[in-house]
């Protein structure tokens, strides 16, 4: 408790009386409502978890106002719309529940989930917000259940450690690793501890005996340098054992030490220093400032053996690599050299470490606004797969990354339950379901850019194959469908066919398929000829107009058109009829007449597949 009050002192110190007061307020309003959720972190344990790493005021009042109980609170009016914008962002990345058991062994999707949560947050401080709340909900862990720890244990593993790994948050990152390790494998963190705290001591006093005689030489040179001790953290001892197949009294780096100089002409002179003090390890010895790592990392590495025969590692570095050390935590995520997502994840990484280490930080605020993966949106498949598709991606692009039949077979799309045009922009978070029909047929106004169908490369190559593939079978296909359309809304019998032929001056109906799918014969010239070899006038009501002028008939599901339709064969529907649609899964809408038997006796479950479809007519 004291321990506990002493941080909350120490917060108030680091703001303004203004800004303390602030904070006392945000305090006293999450205070004021009720708690039904025990388990879940309070928005002041997440404030405080933040505490060392000096973020500003705004990150500091949307932390303790990230309470759940706060939800739907109007926070604005009381703490402006930067502090309401933030925290609305951290309640978006805390709604993202979709890390499942079955993610551990799924190493493309754990990484798309990564990406998503990146995306997901419109500023970097939601970022860091979420991660001091998921370590403070992992120091709560220990009341709830046996299977609620190993599973929280092993999502902060797989998503949350990594994100504060590239965004280069060393002490949130240990953190987490830590404790994460400690429920995940209880009996060796323990192990690992244990063997650490017996020799913490002599371990000490090892590193404090070597700082002070090296300060002692290099002060002699009037060389500025700073020495310092490096922490070792639990998780990563046991990663380093289990990759190295040692024992833990036979790793190295339990003694550790930071030297850090101006130059690099100066790193060589301490590593000379270091040489003719203390025995090396020759083996041991790492050169990557003259051969840094493929990542741009930059140091000396060292192990000497001190006077009573104890291995000390010893990193030597500038300044500037020193902080490109940090950001460089990130090296597994980054991508080209130069790449526009590159350039965007190095800018928002340097932004954010400097705003940590800045009190007043109002220059960078207006520009802080994240841009990693902005071009990207991650949507869900009806089982629960994460796709990732570039924005502005629609239904039909989302079928052809499923697979490519699946998008040769689309005719239309469910988003969240619901009915939406082919050409509808997907939103990262968003379920969609692919309508399928058997036959294989894409259409060439996919391709159309200005009715914006498509909008991924592959989504678009491969349209573009099928339809060179095809040749006549895709004409033949198009104009049969075409036909067939036209015949049942016109309500003709089987005995047009011949009269048909015999209007267009062709041989067989194989030609007239073919002359259809290529436009050769218009739907204006095919509505025509089937009203005089049918003998009949019009089936469509239409306004005054004269019978010069076709009339294209207009189909809408829901109040949207582009969606796959056809008319039911049971009770041939026209478009004078009252009509109804009943969705299917396979074969887009069926058109029925409200009075169709086959309606009539849906059972109550299959009636909520029946939706609204209007038909209007216009000129064509």
């Amino acid at each position: 408790m004291a321990t506990f009050l002493s941080s909350v002192h120490d917060l108030y110190q680091r703001f303004s009386t203004q800004e303390s007061d602030l904070i006392r307020h945000a305090i006293a309003l999450v205070d004021s409502r009720d708690n039904n959720q025990s388990s879940r972190p309070r928005g002041l344990d997440v404030a405080l978890n933040l505490l060392k790493l000096n973020v500003d005021i705004e990150t500091t009042l949307a932390a303790i106002l990230s309470d759940s109980r706060l939800s739907g609170y109007p926070l604005e009016p009381e703490f402006g719309p930067l502090v309401a914008s933030l925290v609305k962002n951290v309640q978006q990345l805390n709604s993202i529940n979709i890390y499942t058991d079955s993610f551990a062994n799924q190493t493309a999707q754990v990484e798309v989930l990564r990406r998503m949560l990146l995306s997901t947050a419109d500023d970097i401080r939601a970022l860091l917000i979420k991660l001091a709340y998921r370590l403070a909900r992992l120091k709560n862990l220990a009341q709830e259940e046996p299977q609620m720890r190993h599973f929280i244990a092993k999502e902060t593993l797989d998503l949350y450690t990594p994100i504060a790994n590239r965004l280069g948050i060393g002490q949130l990152k240990w953190a987490l690793e830590d404790y994460a390790f400690r429920y995940l494998e209880p009996e060796n963190y323990v192990f690992v501890a244990r063997q650490l705290e017996n020799k913490r001591i002599y371990r000490e006093e090892c590193i404090d005996s070597f700082i002070e005689k090296l300060k002692a030489v290099v002060a002699t040179s009037n060389m500025p340098v700073e020495i310092k001790g490096r922490p070792k953290h639990i998780y990563s001892i046991w990663q380093k054992m289990q990759r190295k197949n040692l024992p833990i009294e036979e790793l190295y780096d339990l003694l550790a030490v930071r030297v850090v100089v101006l130059d690099i002409s100066q790193c060589y002179e301490v590593l000379g220093i270091v040489h003719q003090l203390w025995a090396s390890i020759p083996k041991e010895f790492d050169d990557y400032i003259a051969n840094p790592k493929t990542n741009g990392y930059q140091s000396l590495h060292t192990v000497i053996i001190d006077a009573e025969k104890n291995r000390i590692e010893i990193q030597i570095r500038t300044r500037g690599m020193d902080d490109f050390a940090e950001l460089g935590l990130a090296a597994h995520w980054r991508y080209k050299e130069g790449s526009k997502q590159n350039i965007a994840t190095e800018k928002s990484i340097a932004s954010l470490r400097k705003l940590l280490e800045e009190k007043d930080g109002d220059t960078l605020r207006a520009n802080f606004r994240t841009e990693l993966f902005a071009d990207r949106v991650y949507v869900l498949t009806p089982e629960g797969k994460l796709i990732d598709l570039i924005k502005g991606a629609t239904p039909l692009d989302f079928a052809y990354a499923i697979h490519t039949d699946v998008g040769h077979r689309c005719r239309g799309a469910k988003v969240n339950g619901c009915i939406v045009p082919l050409t509808y922009q997907l939103k990262t978070g968003e379920q969609v379901e692919i309508l399928t029909v058997n036959d294989i047929a894409p259409n060439s106004n996919w391709l159309d850019p200005n009715l914006a169908y498509l909008k991924t490369p592959r989504a678009i190559n491969k349209v573009k194959a099928w339809l060179k593939l095809q040749g006549k079978d895709k004409h033949y296909l198009l104009g049969q469908q075409l036909l067939d359309k036209e015949v049942i809304r016109l309500g003709l019998k089987n005995d047009f066919q011949a009269r048909l032929l015999h209007h267009f001056k062709l041989s067989n109906v194989d030609k007239l398929y073919i002359a259809l799918g290529c436009n050769i014969i218009s739907s204006r010239q095919l509505n025509y000829a089937l009203i005089e070899v049918g003998g009949k006038k019009r089936q469509v009501k239409t306004r005054k107009t004269t019978q010069t002028k076709a009339q294209i008939l207009e189909i809408t599901v829901d109040g949207k058109d582009n969606i796959l339709t056809h008319f039911a064969q049971c009770c041939h529907p026209h478009a004078d009829d009252e009509l109804t649609g009943f969705i299917s899964h396979s074969n887009g809408i069926a058109i029925h007449r409200k009075d169709c038997v086959n309606i009539s006796s849906l059972s109550d479950e299959k009636k909520r597949q029946l939706i609204e479809v209007r038909l209007k007519e216009r000129e064509a």
